[in-house]
């Protein structure tokens, strides 16, 4: 047992330890991610900023207010594509 071992060491020691490179398209895609985050980003602000305006208006003209859900799903929205972000750059590294 003690020569398997032996040869199993020496055969182990022959391979050397490579070196971390990254892919070849890394740098594309990661650029693409970061447009992304600012389009996310950008259509949450948005959507946040009209759906505000909107309930100013029904408010103002006393019209139904629906914009109130409007306002919430902006929100949750927004709560997700940030949550989806942090898990990423957790995945990522």
């Amino acid at each position: 047992m003690t020569i398997i071992s032996a040869l199993a060491d020496t055969v182990l020691a022959q391979i050397g330890n490579p070196t971390p490179e990254t892919p070849p398209a890394a740098d594309k895609l990661m650029k693409l991610v970061r447009y992304f985050t600012w389009f996310v980003l950008l259509s949450g602000v948005l959507g946040i900023t009209y759906a505000g305006g909107r309930f100013a208006w029904e408010k103002w003209t006393g019209g139904g207010l629906a914009s109130p859900k409007m306002v919430a799903g902006a929100m949750i929205g927004g709560v997700i594509a940030t949550s989806a972000g942090t898990i990423m750059n957790a995945a990522i590294g």
